[in-house]
């Protein structure tokens, strides 16, 4: 990551596409750019989300009642292409990708200024077709690494994820936490990440204020923020409001 090579750290929000209301996506990327996000995860809703949290789930439902479909999704991050380059990951389940058709899905990713993909529910070991897919377009692959994964595991990860890995900070579904710490066994478990990879890595689940950001900065190259933006953004009426709510949200997660 050039962010590593210039010695700085990655603010990263995920968003729900077309959440709170339909018409919002474009104008919440735009607006998280403006804000200073290094790069942004934009999820693909999914009816079956065995990842994700109470807030994410129901973000997503929503999302799907307002049309957020890949070509849509894809739609969206072409028109915010037209005024930026910040890194667009897409980050969801197989299913909806194996639906769209493989090859045809990371064509279109790549023709729309999709920068990588995370799929949740797909391990390095089943995911052949798609990495094939996606190194013949030039998409980066990010895989998970777990607290409970081995030091093994880890490297292996390491090696076959494209530029960066992405670590699960807890042992369950995604979600904003009002505890969070990396003085026990998070910061351990982040010390291992560190001694067993080469390759940058960000970190995600349960980071929701500038603190939780802080110190996931001691030992990643970046921190992924979900949940607590998505709760921020809920209730807005208007796309523009759900924006300004965004861009405010992530400001607020640089101070320090």
């Amino acid at each position: 990551m050039r962010l590593r090579s210039a010695g700085t750290k990655a603010l990263i929000p995920y968003i729900t596409p077309e959440y709170p209301v339909k018409g919002s996506t474009v104008p919440v990327l735009q607006a998280l750019a403006a804000a200073g996000a290094d790069m942004i995860e934009v999820g693909m809703p999914f009816s079956d989300p065995l990842a994700d949290g109470k807030t994410i789930q129901q973000s997503s439902e929503t999302a799907l009642r307002n049309g957020a479909r890949l070509p849509m999704i894809l739609d969206a991050v072409r028109q915010f292409r037209r005024s930026s380059s910040i890194p667009v990951i897409l980050m969801g389940y197989m299913n909806p990708i194996f639906r769209f058709g493989v090859a045809r899905f990371t064509e279109t990713a790549r023709d729309a200024g999709v920068d990588g993909l995370i799929v949740a529910d797909l391990p390095p070991e089943e995911a052949g077709e798609l990495l094939d897919a996606s190194q013949s377009v030039g998409l980066s692959n990010v895989f998970l690494i777990a607290p409970t994964t081995r030091d093994e595991r880890m490297k292996w990860i390491d090696r076959h994820s494209t530029d960066f890995s992405y670590c699960v900070s807890v042992t369950g579904v995604t979600g904003a936490r009002a505890r969070f710490g990396t003085n026990g066994s998070l910061g351990s478990f982040l010390q291992r990440v560190r001694s067993n990879t080469t390759k940058p890595f960000v970190v995600g689940f349960g980071i929701s204020t500038a603190s939780h950001v802080q110190e996931v900065w001691r030992y990643a190259d970046g921190a992924v923020v979900g949940s607590a933006l998505i709760d921020r953004m809920e209730g807005a009426g208007t796309p523009d409001e759900a924006a300004q709510r965004a861009g405010d949200f992530l400001s607020s997660l640089r101070s320090t």
